[in-house]
């Protein structure tokens, strides 16, 4: 089973930022879009930004501005700069990623991102 493996969550202050890192195993040469979701307590997981091999970023409008996804495809692997952060902006962070050859979706095991006021 494969899993993305995530890095850099952690506590912040609102204002602060955080940079969050996502890998993918480089031998998977078919993976496409690669992104974020986040899911705050009660609530349900939400796409925050995603990019696709190749293409432009799309991001959910709540972070437009503050947040920076990108990627780099010979390492299988994509980050999210989160600036400005809010204590709404608290939440686990998932990384996603699909896979066209296999049809397949992965996900990270998820990484906490808390905004303190």
């Amino acid at each position: 089973q494969v899993r993305l493996v995530e890095s850099g969550g952690g506590l912040v202050q609102a204002g602060g930022s955080l940079r969050l890192s996502c890998a993918a195993p480089v031998s998977i040469f078919s993976i496409n879009n690669m992104g974020w979701y986040r899911q705050a307590p009660g609530k349900r997981r939400e796409l925050v930004a995603a990019i696709a091999r190749g293409g432009g970023p799309n991001y959910a409008d709540s972070v437009k501005g503050r947040f920076t996804i990108s990627r780099d495809n010979a390492k299988n692997t994509v980050y999210l700069q989160m600036n400005s952060l809010k204590p709404e902006d608290t939440a686990v962070y998932y990384c996603h990623a699909d896979d066209l050859l296999r049809v397949v979706d992965y996900w990270g095991q998820g990484t906490q991102v808390t905004v303190s006021s």
